[in-house]
């Protein structure tokens, strides 16, 4: 009785459209209200306690850092340094794209953000040398499902908290899977442009072009190393150097490349604080939830139920990214982290999957539900900024989430992608 009310009051809220954060809230106070052993101040102790976390803190300031650095011409200075060394490669400027994205994954943590600060500049440059807009928006909102695969990662934080792991060991375990994407997505992009004969555009790549976009670019590039080798190396926390990157961010816009006006960057603090404030109400909500799934022992319940189907790893796995793929379609990516996350983690660890390999996997799962309709956050973004209609780059993002799926397989049955680093 208890779990019919607490997931079928969660179900029934985000069917009618009350956002996840508060649907979680409410669905675990009705539940409440159904146990006689329990009271208000259980959800409000849970509530308090998921948000008392110092490492939720690197959210907020890595969330801060990405808007500054986006809005801080940096963009375009990647840009430069991908096109003078990416440009005369099979695949053109859809090559280029992939690769900042991937410079810029590397600086932003999130997946819209990279597709915004990219696409605005690249989609009307792909079109204008003979690419279908539809195509290249597709490709740019697959791409920026590398935000959130490449450290440093908001989502790869609230994992390691849900989960208990450390952030740094899901920021190391990222890197390579993160590649592997892009190189893959890059190859299906060279095959796509050989094969529709997408227009070719000669690029300066000699070194003296190499050497000035580097030089415009070197502070920006800078940052990547300095976040994430203070991380690695240990001189500082991931919360710690959550908050170099922004205040690094803040000192580059502003000061450094004069292209975001200090009068702007309160609006751009706002900004930062209603993106974050929807995750950390979401965050909260979710440990009230957790803890009324731990009472009613959901998790082993769910684990004993896996096992007894089947004790095949590989079996349960593809079982697992199913669900996850199907999820990834209708639920916001961290809301789906801090619910399926106490349900799932137990029934892998108990066949023997690393905790920080799994994370990896549901990561990459619900960034292909960035772009799969019928939310597709990416999709959402890259309709914007490219001026395509969604339902021509629905269609046009197919093959692109086919390309990504075998990705996502290569991942999940050779562990060391994801764990050789770590």
């Amino acid at each position: 009785m208890t779990i019919a009310v607490l997931f079928g009051s969660l179900a029934l809220l985000v069917i009618v459209g009350v956002p996840i954060g508060i649907a979680l809230g409410a669905a675990s106070v009705l539940t409440i209200f159904t146990l006689p052993f329990l009271d208000l101040k259980f959800f409000a102790l849970g509530l308090v306690s998921g948000l008392n976390s110092y490492t939720l803190l690197a959210v907020v300031l890595f969330t801060l850092a990405g808007n500054l650095m986006s809005q801080g011409g940096i963009s375009d200075r990647l840009l430069c340094v991908a096109k003078a060394f990416f440009g005369n490669m099979p695949g053109g400027l859809g090559t280029v794209t992939i690769v900042a994205c991937l410079f810029f994954a590397a600086i932003s943590g999130t997946g819209s953000a990279t597709v915004a600060a990219i696409g605005l500049a690249m989609i009307p440059a792909m079109c204008a040398h003979g690419y279908d807009r539809a195509y290249a928006g597709a490709m740019v909102a697959s791409a920026g499902g590398l935000g959130v695969m490449i450290p440093p990662s908001v989502v790869m934080i609230v994992y390691a908290v849900t989960a208990g792991v450390s952030v740094t060991s899901m920021f190391i375990a990222g890197i390579l899977p993160g590649v592997l994407v892009a190189l893959i997505l890059i190859a299906f992009n060279v095959f796509q442009s050989r094969r529709r004969d997408f227009g070719f555009v000669a690029v300066d790549s000699s070194w003296s072009a190499k050497w000035d976009a580097l030089r415009r670019a070197k502070l920006a590039l800078l940052m990547p190393a300095l976040v994430l080798g203070g991380i690695y190396s240990g001189l500082v926390t991931p919360t710690e150097s959550a908050a170099i990157a922004a205040v690094y961010g803040l000192v580059l816009s502003v000061f450094v490349y004069k292209e975001l006006p200090l009068s702007r960057v309160p609006k751009v603090m706002l900004e930062s604080a209603l993106l974050v404030s929807a995750v950390l109400v979401i965050v909260g909500a979710s440990v009230a939830f957790g803890r009324i799934m731990a009472l009613e022992q959901v998790p082993a319940t769910i684990a004993e139920f896996s096992l007894g189907l089947t004790d095949n790893k590989l079996l349960i796995l593809l079982m697992i990214n199913l669900l996850l793929l199907v999820v990834g379609t209708f639920l916001e990516t961290l809301a789906a982290i801090v619910i399926l996350t106490p349900i799932l983690l137990p029934v892998v660890v108990k066949l023997g999957v690393d905790p920080v390999h799994f994370g990896i996997v549901m990561i990459v799962n619900l960034a292909i539900g960035f772009v799969t309709p019928p939310l597709g956050a990416n999709l959402f973004m890259a309709a914007q900024v490219g001026n395509i209609r969604f339902e021509a780059l629905s269609r046009a993002i197919v093959p692109w989430v086919a390309v990504m799926i075998l990705a996502l397989l290569v991942i999940t049955f050779i562990p060391s992608i994801a764990l050789w680093l770590v």
